[in-house]
């Protein structure tokens, strides 16, 4: 029998607050920049733990919550994950990237050397989890489990970026070395490690990335 409780309550806010609210939150996230150059200054661990709980409060198909966020700090694991994430880059864009796709990284001036997978004191490695259920029993069917840790994902890089930190998401192909490496079962998905640390002094961001689509052109009224 499903139990419910009352919606909870919201803060009954005029409309010029709402409005400047929104403004305000768009205007803070409109400042976040995918960085590429960190520093090893230290983050602590609760700030990482409350973007965490933060991406867990997402919502999910049938509330499964399909996600397992492996946060790593650890010199030697961050270590092992660079070489192999290097290794996979370099296959990438030696052979399996197509001159279309390589192209079109070309202005973001990336390749496939990895320094900021040691060099950041925090990776957070997002798993997907194919089945489970809310009880993790590895059995119950998940649902809607990319879309699902996509929105639990940007939460995360919200979270941190309110929390005045760098963020960056890498997506190596194949990913499963981050599986052997995290000790995570075959049922979960690797879908993105999210790199998050103070920016380097001379960090930079390219033209082509402060390119951003008007309201105009991401936004239909009906």
């Amino acid at each position: 029998m499903t139990t419910e409780q009352p919606f909870p309550a919201l803060p009954a806010f005029p409309n010029e607050e709402r409005v400047a609210r929104a403004r305000a939150a768009y205007e803070r996230l409109a400042t976040r920049r995918t960085c590429r150059a960190f520093t090893a200054d230290p983050v602590p661990r609760e700030v990482i733990e409350s973007a965490i709980r933060a991406a867990g409060t997402a919502p999910s198909g049938a509330n499964h919550q399909p996600w397992h966020f492996v946060a790593v700090s650890s010199p030697e694991a961050k270590r092992e994950i660079r070489l192999a994430a290097e290794a996979e880059e370099r296959d990438f864009y030696a052979h399996r990237a197509s001159q279309e796709w390589l192209d079109a990284l070309a202005p973001l001036g990336t390749d496939h050397d990895k320094p900021f997978l040691e060099t950041a004191p925090w990776l957070i490695v997002c798993f997907a989890q194919r089945k489970g259920g809310i009880e993790e029993d590895g059995e119950a069917t998940n649902y809607y489990v990319t879309e699902s840790v996509g929105l639990a994902c940007g939460m995360l890089l919200a979270t941190l970026h309110e929390a005045g930190l760098a963020t960056l998401t890498h997506t190596p192909s194949p990913m499963g070395f981050l599986r052997e490496i995290c000790g995570r079962p075959a049922h979960e998905k690797p879908l993105m490690i999210i790199v998050a640390g103070h920016p380097a002094p001379d960090a930079t961001v390219t033209e082509h990335a402060l390119r951003k689509k008007p309201l105009e052109q991401i936004a239909s009224w009906l």
